[in-house]
């Protein structure tokens, strides 16, 4: 139980104390710049304060710089302990990221023939000409 009487769990820790803790970033400061920019959602709310509580049962939505993270919290977290510890905090949910195989087959290098990219110079110029755009 805390001081006013709301068992921990339902209390509610700060964001940014709880991803340090979980260890989603390097320090609390951080976190708490991660959560001010807007790059942190609760509950599908994107929050704007390091200070916003998060409780056992929240999924937050983390927008890091290559991926998204999706993250149910388990439990609050007391120290910045070693990452077993740390992953005890959370359950993760994030969708695993396609294969490597899976995308180039999504989105497949296109293929065109030789000599048919750019004009060179002097196709260019003929162009022009053609066009009646020289000057």
């Amino acid at each position: 139980m805390s001081g006013d009487g709301v068992p921990a769990s339902q209390a509610g820790q700060r964001v940014d104390k709880w991803l340090f803790f979980a260890r989603v970033t390097k320090s609390r400061s951080l976190a708490a710049k991660l959560a001010q920019s807007g790059r942190v959602r609760v509950n599908s709310a994107k929050i704007g304060q390091p200070s916003h509580a998060v409780k056992v049962g929240d999924v937050l939505t983390i927008t890091l710089d290559r991926d998204v993270r999706v993250l149910e919290v388990v439990a609050p977290g007391t120290r910045r302990g070693p990452y077993s510890e740390a992953r005890e905090l959370y359950r993760d949910l994030t969708p695993p990221a396609p294969s490597r195989s899976e995308r180039q087959a999504s989105s497949p290098v296109p293929v065109r023939e030789v000599g048919s990219g750019r004009p060179t110079k002097r196709e260019r110029r003929q162009l022009d000409r053609m066009r009646g755009d020289d000057e």
